[in-house]
């Protein structure tokens, strides 16, 4: 059964604050701050239930001891280890086409939603989508919670500020603090979480989001690790110090990292393009995701799930360069698999353990081909961890930030962003997108990140246009047309056909033209006969019609197989609503 490519219609919040306490919010800014404080600490109580949630079900299906990753452990009952990933996957294709039938649609994310809804959110499509994701970890599919944390956490403080009715630039903010909350206390770094909405979520940075995004970052670690104070975070790596050297051979890192990243994103689209051409039902996909999975965690148990508990392999000293290989290979297999087959989740941690992985491999490897170089393989997982994540997720701030927070060593944070500055440089320049946007470009979007575009789209023809438009038949005479509209009284008058069609539009000055017989009838100088204007075109859209035709105004019609006129818009006033609009985004990026 197809799942519809069109977002969810999102169901409105009804819940209100009184009028008094609403007009303090919109009036002060600093309260801005308090809301974010507040979405800082519900999402440190999701980021920990969740975790909670997840390690309960892993317990639960693969009987693993209390307090044990289960990515962690040596072996598994191989029963276990392909019958819960296939039976989970199974339950979760099932529950596709009931959720398919109940919310027709899918969910926006945070940066779709920032990027063109003005911040809003379904509160009740972002509860799904956690859910969705607990169970497909549970099971053991190997993605991330990262991504339902955040959509979780921003959706409660999107339908937060929508009780205030904060505006459009607040409540981008605001479901940027339910982010950084999220990511903070994911991986017990603050200045982490506040990047990563900054460059992913608000998709800039200001001086008007600073303290809110800031406050709810801390907020949301200080919440989080009173819950679950370390099993969440990846501070298992160890740090030695970095020469001069290390730098270029970081650079080197990058490199290897941003076509690595790029492969990994191409695989995920070849995988759904490939279950599409063979026609496989959606609600079947997972279960031959699960079919996969399952086969690769009897050879490697590490491969399921986000990775948590195996990120620690890849510092492990004098671990053979072969085991690295393979477990860098099967999990790379095993994220493609389990997304590509629609198991809900993101790649933020399999890229961090990739990277890892992949960082003590290039180390190994160099030793090996000339052993004076003597390179920490703990040290390039860390430089790896950032340099793939960078490719991956598209913010190569929050990489190094993680790394300072994680390792506490200037000095390596020095070469982690030396590598995350490559590889998203490579990244940009050889593919272009991250993986949330490069999912959006094969929706049809044409998103490249959170910044608010999607005032574009709501600037459209209908709301510019004048409804009151002077027509006339185009059977009129010149003669009669002068009379009726003598110079000076308007520029343009759209003709009318026999059926009170558009036929064209009479431009006044040259109808009066000393040149033209009287008894002329209009009909015979209109001008962009075949060019209109349609209600919902956007501002872009109708600037470029204006470009095409070489007009100063064009006829609005009802739609493509309704030609009668309902307004008339003219390029002045279309190119002014236009500037208004970008001097408004540019106060709101200044904080003015």
């Amino acid at each position: 059964m197809p799942v519809s490519s069109r977002p969810a219609r999102p169901r409105h919040f009804r819940i209100e604050v009184p009028p008094a306490l609403r007009a303090l919010v919109r009036g002060r800014e600093w309260t801005l701050s308090v809301l974010g404080a507040a979405c800082g600490g519900v999402a440190g109580v999701v980021v920990s239930a969740m975790g909670l949630a997840v390690n309960a079900l892993h317990e639960l299906l693969f009987a693993r001891p209390p307090g044990e990753r289960l990515s962690a452990a040596a072996a598994l009952d191989p029963l276990l280890a392909i019958g819960v990933p296939v039976l989970g996957g199974l339950v979760f294709g099932l529950s596709l086409v009931a959720l398919a039938r109940w919310r027709p649609g899918r969910e926006v994310d945070p940066i779709e939603a920032n990027a063109l809804h003005g911040g809003r959110m379904s509160l009740m499509g972002s509860v799904v989508v956690a859910l969705q994701t607990i169970w497909s970890s549970g099971v053991g599919a190997s993605v991330g919670l990262e991504a339902g944390y955040t959509q979780l956490a921003s959706g409660i403080a999107s339908s937060l500020g929508r009780m205030f009715r904060l505006r459009r630039r607040d409540l981008r903010i605001l479901v940027g603090c339910g982010a950084a909350g999220a990511i903070s206390g994911a991986f017990g770094a603050p200045l982490a979480g506040a990047f990563y909405a900054f460059e992913l979520i608000i998709g800039s940075y200001s001086v008007a989001s600073l303290a809110p995004v800031g406050i709810a970052a801390l907020v949301g670690y200080v919440v989080a690790s009173q819950f679950e104070p370390s099993t969440l975070g990846i501070g298992t790596l160890y740090v030695s110090h970095v020469i001069g050297r290390d730098l270029g051979v970081a650079a080197a890192v990058g490199l290897a990292a941003a076509l690595i990243g790029i492969t990994l994103m191409h695989a995920v689209a070849l995988c759904e393009s490939t279950l599409e051409r063979l026609r496989v039902p959606v609600y079947l996909r997972p279960l031959l995701g699960g079919v996969v999975v399952g086969g690769l965690a009897v050879i490697s148990p590490q491969v399921l799930s986000s990775g948590h508990g195996a990120i620690h392999i890849s510092a492990i000293p004098n671990i053979g360069i072969q085991w690295l290989l393979t477990l860098l290979v099967l999990k790379a297999v095993a994220s493609v698999i389990s997304l590509g087959t629609g198991f809900r989740g993101g790649l933020f941690f399999s890229s961090l353990l990739l990277g890892a992985l992949a960082g003590s491999v290039f180390a190994n490897v160099l030793n090996a081909l000339a052993p004076s170089l003597a390179l920490a393989p703990n040290v390039y997982a860390i430089i790896g961890m950032g340099a793939l994540s960078a490719s991956v997720i598209g913010s190569p701030l929050t990489m190094a930030f993680i790394a300072l927070e994680t390792t506490g060593d200037f000095w390596l944070t020095t070469a982690v962003l030396i590598a995350v500055i490559v590889s998203a440089v490579v990244t940009r320049e050889l593919f272009g997108y991250s993986f949330a946007t490069w999912r959006f470009h094969l929706r049809g979007e044409t998103i490249r990140s959170a910044a608010d575009v999607g005032w574009i789209r709501d600037l459209t023809v209908r709301r510019m246009m004048r409804p009151d438009v002077r027509t006339v038949p185009a059977r009129t005479t010149i003669g009669r047309f002068r009379m009726v509209f003598p110079l000076g009284s308007t520029s343009q008058v759209v003709a009318l056909d026999e059926d009170k069609n558009y036929a064209g539009i009479v431009i006044v000055a040259e109808a009066h033209a000393s040149e033209l017989d009287d008894g002329l009838p209009v009909r015979e100088i209109l001008h962009h006969r075949d060019t209109s204007l349609l209600p919902g075109m956007t501002i872009k859209e109708a600037v470029a019609a204006f470009d095409k035709a070489e007009a100063e105004a064009l006829a609005v019609i009802g739609g493509p197989d309704n030609r009668q006129v309902v307004g008339l818009l003219s390029e002045a006033h279309a190119l002014r609503r236009y500037s208004e609009e970008l001097e408004l985004r540019r106060k709101e990026l200044a904080g003015e």
